[in-house]
């Protein structure tokens, strides 16, 4: 979840730019053509990957509460996702103190946009992860919204509110960035779990046991006021966190970073840092704390340049999209990956990691992530693709095409996704090379993959 007050993220970020495109080499006609017509092999899937991994989006003012959120929804049919990340703000909800808090029914309650978005998105076949932030006054003794409740029980009765007014959500996240000072205060890891995590844990089990709770959502570097993931996830298990999940979010923090690496191999700021450039560190990590708990990496993106000058090029953004979408799903583990935003922040300082510019116009990424394809692998001449066809449901039909001879043409015959969307293909890889894909019947092309 973005603020204006991001610490010293853009700090972070400013050392982050996007690196151009190889210019692709010129690639002699008679090879290229063996490409087209090569044969094309079934490749096993990686070792540890999570085959049943879900891809998701967050936007909670893109999916608010307005007169526009009917057709909002047709953008989640658009991108092929059925699972979106919304933050609740207890403090927004409960802004007087309920004289029965775990009752929904109880007048303190404000729950007429909630009803509006979570209703719209369950009545649209979305499953919800819901993710808590932002206390009331009253449970921190007047102090302002990062300031930890005062009663262990407080949130858990909110939270027991909530999934009794809402008996559909069973995903749930407790709180946002709790290891910075922006979102908790103090950012200890030892009042985290026994004022928040464990009551609510325990609350939401006790009424459910199809519930699953994750904890930490951790920034994934230190700040000025914050401590980095890593020091958090260790003070968590040493206050003995219940969860099923450890949630996490995965942004670059460095300069030319992207999915699978730090720029040049090396990241001399990254102690204690876990994004998606170091993702097997946070699987390692997680496992050291809390054994074989399960993944979610419940916000990732990059910025785009323009509008924000220290983002990446809108190109290497669909680029980075699609192969965070393949890295998470290499990963042991890992089985959430939420993607943030679906359109730009207007204000001038606002998040740009839309996969639409804030007029609404589609960026490359909208492509990417609707129809991500991604290099998985080389031997010699031949590279894996790893691709995905979102929308839809059960197995999809596609066709596989590489650019020769100033046109498109199909590498093999059409083909069938598994019952996830996915597929594997292996083909000639020379560099300068481009393959994508088309979905049939929708007639929709992938972005182009440049083997590079």
């Amino acid at each position: 979840m973005r603020t204006q007050d991001l610490d010293v993220r853009h700090l972070c970020l400013s050392r982050k730019s996007g690196r151009a495109r190889r210019s692709p080499y010129i690639v002699l006609a008679l090879v290229t053509a063996l490409a087209v017509t090569a044969a094309v092999w079934a490749f096993p899937a990686s070792a540890g990957a999570s085959p049943s991994i879900r891809y998701g989006i967050q936007d909670d003012a893109y999916f608010s509460a307005t007169p526009s959120l009917e057709t909002r929804l047709g953008t989640l049919d658009q991108l092929g996702t059925k699972l979106v990340r919304h933050m609740l703000s207890w403090r927004d909800i409960a802004p007087t103190q309920p004289q029965h808090p775990a009752l929904p029914s109880d007048p303190a309650y404000r729950w007429t946009d909630t009803d509006r978005v979570l209703g719209a998105l369950h009545a649209h076949g979305t499953t919800v992860l819901v993710a808590f932030y932002r206390v009331p006054s009253w449970a921190n003794g007047g102090k302002g919204s990062s300031v930890v409740p005062s009663d262990k029980h407080a949130l858990a009765d909110f939270a027991v509110a909530v999934a009794r007014r809402y008996p559909w959500l069973r995903l749930w996240e407790v709180w946002n960035e709790p290891n910075l000072r922006t979102f908790l205060s103090p950012n200890s890891p030892r009042l985290y779990v026994e004022r928040m995590l464990n009551p609510t844990y325990r609350a939401l089990h006790a009424l459910s046991s199809s519930n699953r709770v994750a904890g930490g959502a951790t920034a994934p570097l230190s700040t000025t006021s914050g401590l980095s993931p890593v020091t958090f996830m260790r003070g968590m298990r040493k206050a003995h966190a219940q969860l099923d999940a450890y949630s996490h979010h995965a942004y670059p923090v460095t300069r030319g970073e992207g999915p699978f690496g730090f720029a040049h191999g090396v990241c001399r700021y990254c102690t204690g840092v876990l994004t998606l450039a170091n993702l097997p560190a946070l699987v390692r990590e997680v496992q050291r704390d809390f054994g074989p708990k399960r993944i979610w990496l419940t916000e990732s993106g990059w910025q785009t340049n323009p509008p924000d000058r220290a983002g990446v090029s809108p190109a290497l953004q669909g680029r980075y999209v699609a192969e965070s979408a393949l890295r998470a799903r290499n990963a042991p583990l890992v089985d959430i990956l939420i993607h943030f935003l679906v359109k730009d922040e207007s204000r001038a300082n606002g998040w740009q990691s839309g996969l639409m510019w804030a007029s609404g116009v589609a960026k490359p990424s909208f492509k990417a992530f609707m129809l991500p394809i991604a290099e998985d692998g080389r031997r010699g001449r031949r590279m894996t693709i790893w691709g995905q066809v979102r929308p839809g449901t059960g197995r999809r039909r596609y066709l596989l095409q590489s650019f020769t001879q100033g046109g498109w043409a199909a590498v093999g015959r059409a083909a069938l996704t598994d019952n996830s969307g996915s597929y594997r293909r292996v083909v000639y890889a020379i560099r300068g090379m481009r393959y994508r894909i088309e979905w049939l019947p929708s007639n929709a092309l992938s972005q182009p993959l440049v083997v590079r």
